[in-house]
């Protein structure tokens, strides 16, 4: 069984966590990161896309001249769409893109993000990361003492934390995420994980169940 060291946000190694080979130690499976980012960035998209049909656009309730004897086309209303003014033919309507995904083959795919992140040794494991005041030069401190400055870092909680939140929202490239909303999309698009010791044992509560749910 693998296992990390724990340290202070002073880069101090104060202990060591073992991992569930279940968890980071599980196939890569990047088909299924290609399945549950599609369905996590389609769930994003609004849909409030749309376009007036010749039904909906106003005007052109008489026909404009006589249907015979004028030498041109034949023509109902100037609102068709072959008018300038007219309506659009299957033109974008107000839609929903979200589609479904098992529970099951989401948590394989978190699984498996997280076991490229440990295989990439991009996971840090810290005792706890919280501040009583929105600081963000003391986000950044920590990130340097960690040797994690000027990277791509998500960094995961356990709890909501306000003043963590806020302060790291201003550092490019670093988001904060709590444990039970850590998702593929934000693992992949980090390269490097900062979770605090709690926040691990949330993740290892979240997907040791949906594994042995799997397996059973």
């Amino acid at each position: 069984m693998a296992s990390l060291d724990v340290k202070s946000i002073e880069n101090q190694v104060s202990g060591s966590l073992e991992l569930d080979p279940a968890i980071f130690e599980a196939e890569i499976r990047r088909d299924l990161f290609h399945a549950e980012v599609r369905r996590q960035l389609a769930a994003r998209r609004t849909g409030t896309h749309s376009s007036l049909n010749r039904a909906g656009v106003s005007g052109g309730g008489a026909k404009p001249y006589r249907q015979k004897g004028t030498g041109r086309a034949r023509q109902g209303t100037i609102r068709a769409p072959q008018w300038a003014g007219g309506g659009a033919v299957f033109g974008p309507v107000p839609r929903g893109y979200g589609h479904k995904l098992p529970k099951k083959v989401r948590a394989a795919a978190l699984r498996s993000a997280l076991s490229l992140r440990h295989s990439e040794e991009a996971v840090t494991v810290v005792t706890e990361f919280s501040f009583d005041s929105f600081k963000t030069k003391a986000v950044s401190q920590v990130l340097q003492a960690l040797e994690l400055g000027g990277a791509s870092v998500l960094v995961v909680i356990d709890e909501p934390d306000e003043f963590l939140e806020v302060s790291a929202r201003n550092l490019p490239g670093v988001s904060v995420v709590r444990a039970e909303g850590l998702n593929v999309y934000d693992v992949l698009r980090h390269k490097q994980l900062l979770v605090t010791q709690a926040a691990m044992g949330v993740i290892g509560e979240r997907l040791a169940r949906s594994a042995n749910r799997s397996e059973s």
